[in-house]
């Protein structure tokens, strides 16, 4: 998912922004940094899919930033300055807040568990 979102926002391809119903124009350079924010966030996701460890604030951090892109999304297309279909290009990202906010519960109390264990 964050592929697709990392080639969307590369300023080569602004056709991909119109179709997602974002902003087509932007500058180079600020079309880059979130393409590669996107891209390095993407990357980290994986990362943590496939190591035995719990990181617990960066999940946080995703959960807020992929919840904060739908919640814009929406926002600005109620203001009227995108089309009625630009909250669909986040519902990816809601679903998966949704997910990191899930592991996020079920794993509430995995940290003190641990770290009584550690002390007893």
């Amino acid at each position: 998912m964050n592929v697709t979102g990392f080639v969307s926002f590369l300023a080569q391809f602004p056709a991909a922004r119109v179709l997602a119903g974002l902003p087509e124009t932007t500058h180079p350079v600020y079309a880059w940094v979130v393409a590669l924010w996107i891209l390095l966030f993407g990357i980290a996701y994986g990362r943590l899919a496939f190591i035995n460890t719990q990181e617990r604030l960066f999940v946080q951090i995703g959960a807020a930033g992929k919840c904060s892109f739908f919640c814009l999304l929406v926002v600005f297309t109620l203001r009227g300055e995108l089309p009625s279909w630009a909250p669909l290009a986040g519902v990816g990202d809601l679903l998966f807040a949704g997910l990191f906010l899930l592991w996020l519960w079920q794993t509430r109390s995995a940290p003190r568990a641990a770290a009584m264990n550690d002390q007893a």
